[in-house]
């Protein structure tokens, strides 16, 4: 990810990004002089700026600024860069509270221009362009004619604290987007229009899946009955495809003493992650944040032999985590979650084949879920670390292997690890190309360090197992999210919670229908027979709205001939067909997950 990530930062598409920041930043301070400005950056598809401005911006004043933008490109104006002391800085940004406070950061080497902390202290730039200058390390396009006028868009204004922090100023910020190509403009907006209409939280309200109420509180997720249907479908295959594949199931409290998290490290390094305590008989409880230390402790519950591994525990295990009410989203950042975890334990000797199996059995889930472009990271070792390095060495070379061997396409991230073990993130790019990391494979040298985790191995001495971290779809609520998103409500039959709506014409279509249901039901379909006396169209719209697969219609002829009109809600009109012929048919696109 690291080596992508500097890739980006030196294309041709991130300088027209950043300098188009610049250019949006000149035509603000001429629309409104008296505006202060703090950071501008490229970020993934496009750039922000953010403002301390005089009034809250409309969207007459984004396109005015918009309209601005494209006649300082057209001036073809250089960016010019120059190298200054700090007392040169404070002079030039004097009236730019934002801008000194940078150059207070960059005078000490604390931090760079975006406010990111520094390792040395750096050297003070700037950059001009027409009218405008900036505290900026760049890098620029060296004209403003190198950006296309035409495949420039400001997209929204949000409101951002100064540095993030909640006690600061709130400032403006303004989202643009640029691109080399009008088409690829296109094509991008397109993807954000897209993603709008697939935004989990308005088709889950739309479709009755699940909802969030501020009374129970916020992040935490009731699942309504039809969410509930999938999830419960989603649970199944999960239990199967483990049971099938040498998992032993375990289930674990909702909360632990204090010292489990001590030994475990998370109230050292994730404390402020964790809810308060509970006092029980004198002795502190926590809410658990993970699921690890549970297991350890079953895997500690009796004497392992080197014969017993590798050890498979999985749990769907609800954990808690606080979360700021600022960054809550839907399904995708909650409070309160199901992990679908899984701890292996296994010898040194085990570890190839183990992780070779971990891999195969997480791309065959995402897989069998409709995603099949996945993308691999290798985080590797850092700077800071538990381990001997041996161990880092042998794990790192059998993530590799693995993901060789898998035919993955993968980045190495390097130095991207945690400090107790490397690890493999898996990502999906979901309908409409939009990358989702999912599964994580993560090698722990620490925990079964710090639980002393042993086995008796051949030699009748004890050693220490090898432990891998697993979790699969990360966790079942924005795993949903994500299902949400990437099939815009319209599951594949395996996963729709209503699979068939029948639909009768007129009451005295009813009693056939009422027969079809049963026998649709005897085949393990889930079905809702519409029985409202409002028009066919209107109930096939409704069908069609609530991304029911089929639809079988029930009219005189069908009723007749002992058949059933099919239509799919993607509007294709198959025609009539025996009850039978259209159950074979449902249950192969099941059996199949199409």
């Amino acid at each position: 990810m690291a080596d992508k990530k500097n890739e980006y930062e030196q294309s041709q598409l991130y300088r027209i990004r950043h300098s188009t920041a610049h250019v949006m930043a000149q035509a603000v301070l001429e629309k409104f002089p008296e505006g202060k400005v703090a950071i501008g950056p490229a970020i993934d598809d496009g750039f922000y700026y953010d403002f301390d401005l005089p009034r809250p911006l409309t969207p007459e004043d984004l396109e005015a600024i918009e309209k601005r933008m494209r006649g300082i490109i057209q001036g073809k104006e250089t960016f010019e860069r120059k190298v200054i002391s700090a007392e040169e800085a404070k002079k030039i940004f004097s009236d730019q509270p934002f801008k000194l406070e940078l150059i207070e950061g960059l005078e000490t080497g604390k931090e760079d221009e975006d406010g990111n902390p520094l390792e040395e202290k750096p050297e003070i730039s700037i950059y001009t362009s027409g009218a405008f200058v900036d505290l900026c390390r760049g890098p620029h396009v060296a004209s403003t004619s190198e950006i296309n006028p035409q495949a420039i868009k400001l997209m929204s204004v949000a409101g951002a604290y100064w540095r993030g922090d909640e006690k600061r100023p709130m400032l403006q910020r303004i989202y643009g987007t640029a691109w080399q190509k009008p088409d690829e403009l296109k094509d991008y907006l397109w993807r954000v229009e897209e993603a709008k209409k697939r935004d989990h939280r308005k088709v889950g309200h739309d479709l009755d899946l699940y909802s969030v109420n501020e009374e129970i509180g916020g992040g935490l997720i009731l699942w309504h009955p039809k969410g509930a249907k999938i999830r419960k479908i989603v649970e199944n295959f999960w239990s199967s495809e483990h049971e099938a594949n040498g998992y032993d199931f375990v289930y674990t409290p909702h909360i632990g003493k204090a010292h489990l998290w001590e030994t475990s490290g998370h109230l050292g390094f994730y404390k402020e992650n964790m809810y308060a305590p509970l006092e029980i008989d004198g002795q502190q409880y926590y809410l658990k944040p993970m699921n690890c230390p549970f297991h350890l402790y079953i895997y500690k519950s009796s004497l392992r032999s080197y014969r017993d591994l590798p050890l498979r525990f999985a749990e769907e295990g609800t954990v808690y985590r606080y979360e700021r009410s600022g960054v809550l989203h839907g399904l995708m950042r909650v409070r309160g979650f199901t992990q679908d975890d899984a701890h292996h334990f296994c010898r040194p000797d085990q570890m190839p084949a183990e992780i070779d199996f971990t891999l195969d059995f997480s791309l065959h889930i995402l897989r069998s879920f409709g995603f099949n472009d996945i993308h691999a990271y290798l985080s590797t070792k850092p700077e800071k670390s538990v381990g001997e390095p041996e161990q880092w060495s042998a794990a790192e070379k059998a993530l590799e292997e693995s993901l060789k061997r898998a035919n993955v396409e993968y980045d190495v991230d390097k130095g991207g690890g945690a400090f107790y073990g490397p690890k493999i993130d898996l990502k999906v790019k979901d309908a409409i190309g939009r990358e989702w990391q999912l599964s994580t494979i993560q090698f722990d040298f620490n925990e079964p360090e710090r639980f002393d985790l042993t086995y008796i191995g051949e030699d009748g001495q004890p050693h220490r197992p090898y432990m891998v971290h697993r979790a699969l779809l990360g966790s079942l609520e924005r795993f949903f999210g994500v299902l949400i998103e990437h099939y815009a409500g319209a599951f594949p039959a395996w996963l729709s919670p209503i699979q068939v709506a029948i639909i009768p014409i007129a009451d005295r279509h009813m009693e056939y229908a009422g027969k079809v249901q049963q026998e649709l039901k005897k085949a393990g379909l889930r079905v809702q027979l519409d029985d409202r006396g409002d028009r066919m169209n209107a109930k096939i719209r409704d069908a069609q709205n609530q991304k029911i697969p089929y639809m079988l219609v029930i009219g005189d002829k069908e009723q007749e001939e002992g058949k059933v009109a099919l239509r799919l809600r993607n509007g294709e009109n198959p025609g009539l067909m025996l009850v039978k012929e259209f159950i074979q048919k449902a249950l192969e696109d099941i059996a199949n997950k199409g």
